[in-house]
């Protein structure tokens, strides 16, 4: 049975340091010594109904619940370095949450850090929101259900990522990422997934300008695109698009299908463009080839 520490205030450095074996039950860490790392190193430890105002407070730690807890500002980098953790019903605003993490289960929380995520591996999130500009930054191995998020850059540089039934709403995501499926949800953003690689997007709405340019092995399968123009530039695709395209421009190779498309570009290609783009509602369809790269002179 674990020992229990409850309804206790800690302000000062490394107050719980290599805390092992412990349930922390209704604890506040805050107060005039504004203490660092207070759960630094800590093992096989439960935190739950606990409010964290102080910097650094769990690096380092294993085998950890985190639950029915807050952790403020003032946090700044609240979990870097940790291993076989659970976050759960828990509320953060750390501007650096979860660095260098691996195997962290996020369940029913709502997180807001600019640089969530940053270079962890086997992450779960599920049923959770998170605000973040920056949203897990070379990560890998990760899997996302019933996620709302709002950023900027997300999902960068990022390896083996799943995502099902969720909101996206976010700009620049999924570039330079690799095997990555993204399922039963919607995306919005501009310039989405330039130069990933092994991309699917199954039963999407995809919303947003200049989407899906200079990528290898796409594919979207039942999706819809709502005000995406010059789209799949430079691209190898594979495309079914229920309803309409606004345009799309110079596709490298493959062939994307649509019920219909505002613009079909085929101009100023600096590769030699073979993509096809096929219209289900043209009497004879629709084919485009873009032309060839001119010759140097």
């Amino acid at each position: 049975m674990k020992k229990q520490i409850t309804n206790k205030t800690f302000d000062e450095e490394r107050s719980l340091y290599n805390l092992r074996n412990t349930e922390v039950v209704n604890c506040q860490f805050e107060g005039p010594a504004d203490g660092e790392s207070v759960l630094k190193e800590a093992r096989n430890y439960t935190v739950s109904d606990c409010s964290f105002s102080l910097r650094y407070p769990m690096w380092h730690g294993k085998r950890f619940i985190l639950k029915n807890s807050t952790m403020d500002e003032k946090t700044r980098a609240p979990l870097w370095y940790c291993t076989e953790g659970i976050i759960e019903n828990s509320r953060i605003k750390g501007i650096k949450c979860l660095r260098e993490c691996k195997n962290v289960v996020i369940e029913n929380s709502k997180i807001v850090s600019d640089e969530f995520g940053w270079r962890c591996k086997g992450i779960k999130i599920e049923n959770s929101s998170i605000d973040s500009v920056y949203f897990l930054f070379e990560s890998k191995n990760v899997e996302i259900n019933n996620l709302k998020m709002t950023g900027k850059y997300s999902f960068q540089y990022m390896k083996n990522l799943h995502i099902k039934n969720s909101t996206l709403d976010t700009k620049d995501a999924f570039w330079h990422s690799k095997n990555v499926l993204v399922e039963d949800s919607e995306v919005k953003g501009e310039y989405l997934g330039w130069f990933s690689e092994n991309l699917t997007f199954v039963n999407c709405k995809i919303t947003g300008t200049q989407p899906l340019c200079y990528c290898k092995n796409l594919k979207l399968i039942n999706c819809t695109m709502e005000n995406t123009d010059l789209a799949f530039e430079y691209s190898d695709v594979k495309a079914d698009i229920k309803g309409h395209i606004v345009s799309v421009k110079n596709p490298k190779s493959g062939i994307i299908t649509a019920d219909t498309v505002g613009e079909i570009i085929k101009e100023d290609a600096v590769i030699k463009c073979n993509g096809q783009v096929v219209l289900r509602k043209k009497p004879h369809s629709e084919v485009l080839y873009c032309r060839p790269v001119p010759k140097a002179c």
